[in-house]
């Protein structure tokens, strides 16, 4: 089973504060917990930034306002989602980057829509995720135009070809 290991609230807290005392490199503190490096990197930003309860806060759900705070925290300042997550205390920074992402692909009224789950299958009409439809939808069409307007262009070439070809039998 490949999955992501659940470290102790301890764990988490020791590594940041032997990290923060910088006598030792993250590299040697992955090494001697165990853990990825990232994962030092990312438990010793929420503890310089929130302390102990930001490593020992429990998940929650967040609001739209909350989401597009976050994003637009990203674009003032520049910081990466590992950063914008430490600074807001949220623990994984894959959800501030899926927070950016659907933000720069939907709009940022697609934040304010719950997401959790599996979609039931009436739920991609009621949910708005029809705008991507749509556009797909126009992609397709404009596609399937060019695709049509280059073939009647390659028939008529050939067509052309072949014309300019009898014509030179016929003058041999």
């Amino acid at each position: 089973m490949s999955g992501k290991r659940i470290y102790s609230n301890e764990t988490k807290i020791e590594v940041a504060q032997r990290y923060q005392k910088g006598d030792i490199s993250i590299l040697e503190l992955a090494k001697e917990f165990h853990v990825n490096k990232t994962d030092v990197q990312k438990w010793s930003a929420i503890y310089k930034e929130h302390g102990v309860e930001g490593l020992t806060k429990t998940s929650r759900t967040y609001s739209g306002d909350f989401k597009l705070a976050v994003v637009k925290y990203i674009q003032d300042t520049g910081a990466s989602s590992l950063a914008a997550a430490a600074h807001f205390n949220i623990k994984s920074s894959p959800t501030v980057s899926k927070w950016e992402r659907i933000y720069y692909e939907e709009g940022a009224e697609a934040l304010y829509e719950e997401r959790r789950g599996r979609a039931s299958k009436m739920a991609t009409e009621k949910k708005g995720r029809k705008k991507k439809n749509v556009n797909e939808n126009e992609d397709l069409l404009a596609e399937n135009e060019r695709l049509r307007m280059e073939n009647d262009y390659l028939k008529k070439l050939i067509a052309l070809v072949q014309k300019r070809e009898e014509s030179e039998k016929k003058r041999k």
